[in-house]
């Protein structure tokens, strides 16, 4: 399960890019969430971070055995959570921007937070 969560953000995060790169070339004929001052951090697009998050952790699910690879990912989760509420409350209350590619990343990485606990858990 934690490898298809990686794969579905990993997906998110490509489409997201995607549409920021489109966006840069004035190809977009809407508005949209890639292009407000949020969809940054460091001067580095919010997908680009989700690509590294996704690919890393997919790679870390296969060494979840390993207990500080499990410690690490579950760290990054917690991050990567909460991280997602920030940028839930900025498309509720700040952009007030509706996107459901968006809202799938967050999920992704609530679900992804909550495999790593429950496996843990298991232990």
């Amino acid at each position: 399960m934690i490898a298809a969560l990686c794969l579905a953000g990993l997906y998110v995060s490509i489409h997201m890019l995607a549409k920021q790169r489109a966006a840069q070339r004035g190809e977009l004929t809407e508005p949209s969430v890639v292009q407000t001052p949020r969809a940054r951090v460091a001067g580095f697009s919010n997908a680009l971070f989700g690509i590294a998050y996704y690919s890393l952790m997919l790679v870390a699910a296969a060494l979840l055995q390993a207990p500080l690879v499990a410690a690490a990912a579950l760290a990054a989760a917690c991050l990567a959570a909460a991280f997602s509420l920030y940028l839930a409350y900025s498309l509720l209350f700040v952009t007030r921007m509706s996107c459901a590619y968006c809202w799938t990343g967050h999920v992704i990485n609530w679900l992804l937070l909550a495999a790593l606990i429950v496996r843990r858990a298991a232990l």
